[in-house]
């Protein structure tokens, strides 16, 4: 009965936004308080976890979305965008471009939470497809795809090393492992399967996708400076989070690391650092940045907004029990162990949206089975990584990221987004597989 509630809500919501026509955000609140009362919540129960949705989605993501949409304006109004994307041009030539950004994104997602990533990268992304007139999924979907993958796959993201440490598992020999089964799944789902999106039309907000090119009659900054402001936060958020590996728990250094580390203070130290080395040092005083940087803010408002109503969705089914009733039903499924996790962390992932909690829930269930069977860890976290990336929906604020950014109706969406985190999720289990026969 929950899976059938939640299948109508599905429903339910894309009919009210696809047939009826209805704001994205109020479809959203009303698909999510009917489940909340057709899963038997009460009002009150409904309440709670709409607040808690919404903030806990909102929280770190508003900050995010703020400074690094500051970021990227600052950087486009001088044209340092312009300046990387004619380098990279250069160097790689228009047809690599996809390969390109498969590498950056892999090298990037490494370090990088999944949400942060997307907001710090996909302003090039933008910048890219204006400059050498290509499509814009193109170069979009191999740059996702890679740090989807590292998202799901690869310590030292939170939901897969906490994953890793529910089984007990080797951190570096699980990196290793997922490496090895990230290359397929990222060259398939990323490159190859984004040449066949090059028809669907894209319509990103104009605030986001500014046309790189420089004003004032001032010459572009020089490319060094350029890559340096826009990968500043990724810097300093590697340098948070690899410092335990050099520094003592104890050293007064890792917390001064770790706090500017943290991704909402990187960002912020980065956009103002961007205004002096894209604002001051370009000769624009911060008064003529702020028109800018007011500009940046607003054109996020409404796709924030969206984020953080998807946020009560997946809260309304996480507090009304839907993944406790999918680990009940499918903790007894005769598969193999690597097998058994995938498709637990799918279905939950399915129901609820969440890969963090589809992942963990999942983990908890097959643990006793692991170690039954004598399975290998590492490939057991890699297989529930991949099964807690399947087939994004409705229900996971990732989707209304990318359908907000990049403009598309809702059978765009299915057809770019989910397939590809659907590509992503089975061939990470085929790689699992595959590697097993050798070191299982």
């Amino acid at each position: 009965m929950p899976l059938l509630i939640v299948f109508c809500g599905v429903l339910l919501l894309l009919v009210l936004v696809t047939v009826v026509k209805l704001n994205t955000i109020i479809s959203l609140l009303v698909t999510s308080i009917a489940v909340g009362f057709a899963m038997g919540m009460d009002s009150l129960a409904i309440v709670k976890s709409v607040e808690g949705g919404v903030s806990s989605t909102m929280g770190q993501l508003a900050l995010l979305l703020a400074f690094g949409s500051i970021l990227g304006k600052l950087m486009a109004d001088v044209g340092a965008a312009e300046r990387i994307t004619r380098v990279l041009t250069d160097v790689f030539g228009v047809r690599n471009l996809p390969w390109a950004m498969v590498l950056t994104g892999f090298l990037v997602g490494i370090p990088l939470f999944y949400n942060v990533g997307f907001i710090v990268l996909v302003p090039f992304v933008f910048m890219v497809c204006a400059a050498n007139r290509v499509p814009m999924f193109y170069v979009a979907i191999p740059l996702l795809a890679a740090l989807s993958v590292t998202h799901g796959y690869l310590p030292p993201h939170p939901g897969a090393t906490a994953i890793a440490i529910t089984f007990q598992a080797d951190i570096g020999l699980t990196m290793v492992y997922g490496i090895i089964v990230a290359i397929p799944a990222i060259i398939i789902s990323g490159p190859f399967f984004g040449r066949t999106l090059k028809g669907i039309a894209t319509n990103p907000p104009a605030e986001l996708f500014t046309v790189p090119t420089h004003t004032e009659g001032r010459p572009m900054p020089g490319f060094g400076i350029s890559l340096f402001t826009g990968l500043f936060p990724v810097f300093l958020i590697a340098l948070g989070s690899f410092a335990h590996l050099f520094l003592s728990e104890d050293a007064s250094l890792l917390e001064v690391l770790r706090f500017i580390g943290d991704p909402v203070m990187a960002l912020m130290i980065a956009a103002l650092v961007a205004m002096y080395t894209m604002g001051i040092r370009q000769g624009r005083s911060l008064k003529q940045q702020a028109d800018g940087i007011e500009e940046a803010v607003k054109g996020i408002t409404m796709i924030l907004f969206i984020i953080g109503a998807s946020g009560v969705f997946k809260q309304v089914l996480v507090d009304s029990g839907v993944a406790v009733y999918i680990a009940e039903i499918t903790a007894d499924f005769p598969l193999s162990p690597l097998v058994l996790a995938w498709s637990i962390a799918a279905v939950i992932r399915l129901a609820i949206g969440s890969a963090t909690v589809a992942g963990l829930t999942a983990a908890g269930i097959v643990l006793p089975v692991m170690h039954a069977t004598n399975t290998s860890p590492e490939l057991m976290v890699l297989a529930t990584g991949a099964g807690s990336l399947m087939f994004s929906h409705v229900n996971d604020p990732g989707f209304w990221m990318f359908k907000s950014y990049f403009g598309l109706n809702m059978k765009d969406t299915f057809r770019s987004w989910s397939v590809m985190e659907t590509l992503v999720s089975v061939i990470g289990l085929f790689g699992v597989l595959v590697l097993n026969w050798f070191v299982g």
